[in-house]
């Protein structure tokens, strides 16, 4: 016989703010938002995500909530807060858990209560006016993400296979939302020895061609779990 619980119990759900970057454009880091096709906020801009169903981790959830709205079925997925005002939700009493999801920019497609998926620009999501308290999970999620690129190595998730030092730098100024000195940035990044030099170059508008660089996989990984310090 199912358990009944004495004391009424709120819903759950998982909100993900997904980061991509695309190093030609202006700001390059972009986020991705879905159009709600069912109320409440019909016709608004939100976070993808849902309610957790009773069968699946919240890992799970957020996964299948981001195939399901948006098309990402490959995301790097770091969870970083709860939320759970009283009436942060019209309909009932919800806690949200958040995540903060890295993406290579791609084709993205709507799906189940989205009509429509893209990826916006910073200054076009505070324009945007996103449902419930999604504007507030962002600004969260951006002060996760600068911590993260402090102590973690970042670019893997985001940059394309084969990049440039200024396409690099291009990421981590996006980030950290400051310029950073180009000296002393190439000098950190080098130094970790997880930039693998490649026999191949790419011109940036009429600048002389630039060398590219991979990542080294294993250096990146171990560099990741045991963390860095990356201030510059």
């Amino acid at each position: 016989m199912p358990h009944t619980y004495e004391h009424p119990r709120p819903a759950l759900t998982v909100d993900a703010v997904v980061f991509g970057f695309d190093p030609a454009a202006a700001g390059g880091l972009r986020l991705l938002l879905i159009r709600r096709g069912q109320a409440p906020f019909k016709g608004g801009w939100a976070l993808p995500g849902g309610f957790v169903r009773i069968g699946e981790t919240l890992d799970e959830a957020v996964r299948r909530e981001l195939s399901e709205e948006a098309g990402v079925d490959e995301a790097w997925l770091e969870q970083f807060h709860a939320f759970g005002a009283l009436k942060r939700d019209p309909r009932e009493r919800v806690v949200s858990v958040a995540y903060f999801a890295l993406v290579r920019p791609g084709e993205v497609r709507g799906g189940t209560d989205a009509d429509d998926a893209r990826w916006f620009t910073e200054p076009e999501v505070a324009a945007a006016k996103l449902a419930f308290d999604h504007a507030e999970i962002v600004a969260r999620a951006r002060e996760s993400l600068r911590e993260r690129v402090r102590r973690r190595p970042a670019g893997f998730e985001l940059l394309p296979e084969k990049f440039t030092l200024t396409e690099m730098q291009r990421l981590y100024e996006a980030v950290l939302g400051r310029t950073l000195d180009k000296r002393n940035f190439r000098k950190k990044a080098l130094s970790f020895g997880l930039l693998i030099p490649l026999d191949e170059r790419r011109r940036h508008g009429a600048h002389r061609p630039a060398q590219l660089f991979r990542f080294d996989r294993r250096k990146y990984a171990q560099l990741a779990k045991r963390g860095i310090d990356f201030e510059v």
